[in-house]
């Protein structure tokens, strides 16, 4: 429907009369009355432009189109007027609420070009949405293939909590769940900064020194740095330098935040971070959900009884299966840790094989320098912990 227009008026003689002066130039949608086109866009969806009548019974043009504009932001609004209207037009048309309004009776030639000139609008809006939708998906990809090739340990991770941040979205019936989506992916991204042994001892469970603290505690704000000038990141952003903020107040950053003021996705990205530390210090599931639930106020309550509805039980939902490096493929979960023959570690266990990490095991093979057979999770009973 995108180059589609449609006329509202009271008067259906009014709206043949435009059928006729432009049908050849325009596919045209018509309503009789404010009401009936609702109720147009409500079935047809989008339309690129549409042009209106202001004096009509029970809703004026002005307050339609101003209904249309909450509804479709990005439809080209016109609105024709008789002379004694023009005033209040004006108005209108100052207030960035209309792109153009036409006076009564409109010749033919001049519909047609506020027409013709409204469908290049609506492109123009459209194309550079579209541009910024994939540019911003585009850089939001080159972080996470950056973030995977420089730190596969933290990527690792960014991999296996985004998961079970999704399943507590899901139980808590989470609304914006793209927003989480891209915060546990993007959770680990300050740790571009951060030496790699470090990053191996935290998210294996070790003890880091007071120093090591200090210097991992830092990915939070230069996470936040790094995105927060990217458009509509800017909440996530804000999230993710709260990751490690505890319900009771405590934990970083040291501020007066606590309980609900912290943002929702922090509550989660915290409660899933916490969770995959201790699994991956060897503790079963049931024991790392016992811990967490010791730790008293760390935790929001509904993100931590989320977590555990999410979780099964024990680690026997999954099969294990061995194949050599050259068959590994985009998509697939190891089931260990993946190392070089020199005890490099590449990729850690329970993260999930992209593109770039595909293509980066085939190296490392090529050279016969990785270790082999590779140990991956080759079926999930999901119906068991869904």
């Amino acid at each position: 429907m995108t180059d589609e227009i449609l006329f509202v008026d009271d008067e259906q003689n009014i709206l043949e009369s435009y059928k006729r002066s432009v049908r050849r130039q325009f596919t045209i949608e018509t309503a009789l009355g404010a009401e009936a086109g609702l109720e147009a866009i409500q079935q047809n969806g989008t339309f690129a432009v549409i042009v209106s009548d202001m004096r009509m019974p029970g809703m004026n043009g002005t307050q339609f189109l101003s209904k249309v504009r909450h509804r479709c932001p990005d439809t080209v609004r016109m609105l024709l007027t008789g002379q004694a209207d023009v005033n209040d037009a004006i108005a209108v048309v100052n207030e960035g609420q209309i792109f153009r309004f036409l006076t009564k009776p409109c010749p033919p030639e001049i519909l047609a070009k506020a027409l013709n000139d409204g469908i290049e609008q609506y492109r123009l809006i459209t194309a550079e949405k579209e541009l910024l939708e994939k540019t911003l998906k585009g850089s939001i990809k080159l972080l996470i293939d950056i973030l995977s090739i420089v730190r596969p340990e933290a990527f690792g991770r960014s991999v296996r909590i985004r998961k079970s941040a999704n399943e507590i979205a899901s139980h808590l019936d989470l609304k914006k769940t793209w927003q989480l989506d891209l915060a546990a992916s993007l959770s680990q991204i300050g740790c571009v900064t951060i030496p790699g042994e470090i990053l191996s001892k935290k998210y294996q469970g070790q003890s880091l020194s007071e120093s090591e603290k200090k210097m991992f505690s830092k990915h939070l704000q230069i996470g936040r740095d790094l995105l927060k000038h990217i458009p509509r990141l800017e909440g996530i952003a804000e999230a993710i330098a709260y990751q490690e903020k505890r319900f009771d107040g405590g934990g970083l950053p040291k501020d007066s935040k606590k309980e609900k003021d912290i943002p929702i996705i922090a509550r989660i990205l915290k409660v899933v971070h916490d969770f995959d530390e201790l699994v991956m210090a060897g503790k079963s599931n049931v024991q790392a959900l016992e811990e967490m639930h010791l730790r008293g106020f760390w935790y929001d309550p509904e993100v931590l009884a989320a977590l555990k509805a999410s979780t099964p039980n024990e680690d026997n939902w999954f099969v294990v299966r061995e194949i050599g490096a050259i068959n590994i493929r985009s998509g697939m979960v190891l089931a260990e840790d993946l190392k070089t023959k020199t005890n490099q570690l590449l990729v850690s266990k329970r993260h999930e094989i992209t593109d770039s990490m595909q293509m980066c095991i085939w190296n490392f093979a090529e050279n016969n320098n990785i270790v082999e057979p590779i140990k991956i999770i080759d079926s999930l009973v999901e119906t068991d912990h869904s």
